[in-house]
């Protein structure tokens, strides 16, 4: 009896030490069992961004398809934007050697101011655009005289070949009965251009005596002929 006992109570040990042993296991690999789902969760997760970013990258591609053709589009407008540069470039400034310059006495009776409006002419066989004032200075007796800018605007002038523009010289009428200043020439410079043509002066032969405290004379924008124009 006292062997079954011991015998009996060895198997009961050997039953205990074996349950223990797979609690462990079954411990074990429940402990193990989270770190493959955080994996997967992870790996989830990382193929979401990847099936984002995949989806961000065809949606990118459509994006930059739109781009693309928004692109084209632009281009479109651009090429027509272009077109219109390339004509508006095609008509290029009105050279000094192009145009032909006249000048004329435009005074009308009463007008406190003589004028003198001069005539732009295109003769280069092309369109060709003008806008500003011109340079002009007046050669006299006492050397050479500025004229001064009226400040008006300016308008943007388009010549074809033939037609012609005219801005207006203004100035001081001698009435002081003296022998004033002698006009001698008119020297233009078309706007944006730098040869310079000299032309006879066909208004009054002279300007009065000034106190010097600026230009007597003043010549308005392109397309504006003055007084009397």
């Amino acid at each position: 009896m006292r062997v079954h006992k011991l015998t009996v109570a060895a198997l009961a040990v050997a039953a205990g030490l074996s349950l223990t042993a797979c609690q462990n296991g079954d411990d074990g690999t429940g402990s193990s069992s989270p770190s493959p789902v955080s994996t997967a969760s992870s790996a989830s997760t990382s193929g979401s961004d990847s099936s984002n970013s995949g989806s961000s990258g065809q949606g990118g591609g459509k994006e930059s398809t739109g781009k693309n053709s928004g692109g084209t589009s632009s281009g479109g407008k651009g090429t027509t934007a272009g077109t219109g540069s390339a004509k508006s470039g095609a008509v290029g400034k009105c050279r000094t050697d192009e145009l032909e310059i006249t000048a004329k006495d435009n005074t009308i009776d009463g007008d406190p101011d003589g004028t003198v409006t001069v005539q732009l002419k295109n003769r280069g066989g092309r369109d060709c655009a003008i806008f500003g004032y011109a340079g002009v200075d007046l050669k006299t007796s006492a050397g050479s005289l500025s004229a001064k800018r009226t400040g008006e605007q300016a308008n943007h002038v388009v010549l074809k070949d033939g037609e012609s523009t005219a801005f207006g010289v203004n100035y001081p009428i001698n009435k002081s009965g003296g022998s004033g200043v002698r006009i001698t020439g008119l020297l233009v410079t078309p706007p944006n251009e730098t040869k310079t043509v000299t032309l006879t002066w066909p208004g009054a032969a002279t300007l009065p005596v000034t106190d010097g405290t600026g230009s007597p004379v003043k010549v308005g924008p392109v397309g504006n002929a003055g007084q009397g124009g």
